[in-house]
């Protein structure tokens, strides 16, 4: 290992169909990493394909500070197998901030006063949904607790629009721990559900996930619900160094 980097999680989330015409068929997959640096700073890089037309790829790269809170991210979309647009994310104490260029917009250059600093970003990959629960203070046990003002790269719910800056708020219900087996392995595990997301264009159905208990939030599985009938499963895991 690197002398910047302390630890690494290497893994893969398979995505698969809840439909009962389609029950446990595969419709895409995702490839991850997770660097904590010296600095304390983490990046957290996925690609993400998605195979149900439109299909959807995705190649993002977020770094977040030893707060937790982001600093950048970059996010590269291609949908029905041609590029859609990329773009640039900066995360300051006051502003957030967006060079991209799409196929739909062209040149797009966007900034957001912020009234304090960002709580968190959204790029769509599964294992970044993961990391969302860090946002939910464990201290005051279960319950649900909103989220104000945080961002997405796209207000689509497969992410396939932008790549831009797009203001949400998020509510997360921490429902409990457990332990849980996937196909990668069995972790100690906590249970959270996103019950609202005001700001959306389209309601968001349903949405359980569960994460590692050990600081790092890494993704063990979800589902959602509602029209989109899909499952994520941790099917891979490796880790370097120590956890968080």
């Amino acid at each position: 290992m690197s002398v910047g980097v302390t630890s690494s999680i290497t893994g893969a989330i398979q995505y698969t169909s809840t439909k009962p015409e389609r029950a446990g068929a595969e419709r895409g997959r995702e490839h991850f990493r997770i660097d904590r640096h010296a600095d304390g700073c983490r990046t957290i890089a996925a690609h993400g394909e998605i195979d149900d037309a439109p299909a959807v790829v995705r190649d993002v790269n977020l770094r977040v500070g030893p707060d937790l809170l982001p600093r950048e991210s970059f996010v590269r979309i291609a949908v029905g197998g041609e590029f859609r647009g990329s773009a640039w994310f900066r995360f300051a104490a006051d502003r957030a901030e967006c060079e991209a260029y799409t196929a739909i917009e062209g040149r797009v250059s966007q900034t957001m006063e912020l009234d304090r600093p960002l709580p968190a970003f959204g790029n769509h990959a599964m294992i970044n949904d993961g990391f969302l629960l860090h946002l939910y203070d464990l201290s005051k046990g279960p319950g649900v607790q909103v989220t104000r003002r945080m961002l997405l790269s796209s207000p689509d719910h497969r992410g396939a629009t932008g790549p831009m800056l797009f203001a949400i708020d998020l509510a997360i219900e921490f429902v409990g721990r457990e332990k849980l087996d996937v196909v990668a392995g069995t972790f100690d595990a906590m249970h959270f559900r996103f019950v609202d997301i005001p700001g959306l264009p389209l309601e968001h159905p349903p949405y359980d996930l569960w994460c590692t208990d050990d600081g790092d939030y890494v993704l063990l599985k979800a589902k959602v619900g509602g029209y989109m009938q899909t499952a994520y499963e941790l099917v891979a895991y490796s880790r370097t160094g120590a956890p968080a």
